[in-house]
């Protein structure tokens, strides 16, 4: 065993299952850092980050509690790519550093890395090895309209902003593809495991 953990990055897109993937590796005692809980970590109330959003799109983006009201700021930067560039670069440093810093207190025998955004954002560089979630399209929209309950037009603006499934799959080293129920997404994580439990740095 190598004294570092190495990383398994853990991808997919929009509704694919990709949470429930990182629940059951967590389950299976392994350490999980979410690049979306690092993203809002980020952006606390207090943290600098957050008032320089504030201060570019004004009050309006922040909700009473003084915290990021995360729906009007996707709202502006969907809508607007220049506005997205600027929240990227704003954020993605500090993202990475918030990621770094958790993935080095692994002790594990191997960490989790969850990113809705890997391939996109070059952050699967992080990950020694690769693991795509991957569903049809129309589950992943059906999916998402199940659980947030928001409109068709923002999954499929979600979708266009995310890698395709093929971008992905080209770059995974591993693919499941999760169109059954959850205990058979479980099952194949458990498999996936006992594999991983074999490689050494991530590697056959």
């Amino acid at each position: 065993m190598s004294a570092t953990p190495w990383v398994l990055g853990l991808t997919g897109g929009i509704g694919s299952g990709k949470s429930a993937a990182a629940e059951r590796f967590a389950e299976l005692g392994l350490h999980v850092v979410d690049a979306d809980q690092a993203a809002r970590w980020v952006v606390e109330p207090g943290r600098p980050a957050l008032a320089q959003i504030a201060e570019r799109f004004g009050p309006s983006i922040l909700q009473a509690d003084g915290t990021l009201d995360r729906g009007a700021l996707r709202a502006v930067i969907f809508a607007d790519a220049e506005q997205r560039r600027w929240v990227e670069g704003l954020l993605h440093p500090l993202v990475a550093q918030e990621i770094a810093d958790s993935l080095a207190k692994a002790t594990s025998p191997y960490a989790v890395f969850v990113s809705p955004l890997m391939v996109e954002s070059g952050q699967s560089k992080v990950a020694n090895r690769l693991l795509v979630i991957d569903a049809p399209e129309a589950l992943q929209v059906q999916r998402t309209l199940a659980r947030d309950g928001t409109h068709e037009q923002q999954v499929q603006a979600i979708l266009k902003a995310q890698a395709t499934r093929e971008q992905r799959r080209a770059k995974a080293d591993d693919v499941l593809v999760n169109d059954r129920d959850l205990a058979w997404l479980r099952s194949e994580i458990d498999r996936l495991h006992t594999f991983y439990l074999t490689l050494s740095g991530g590697q056959a």
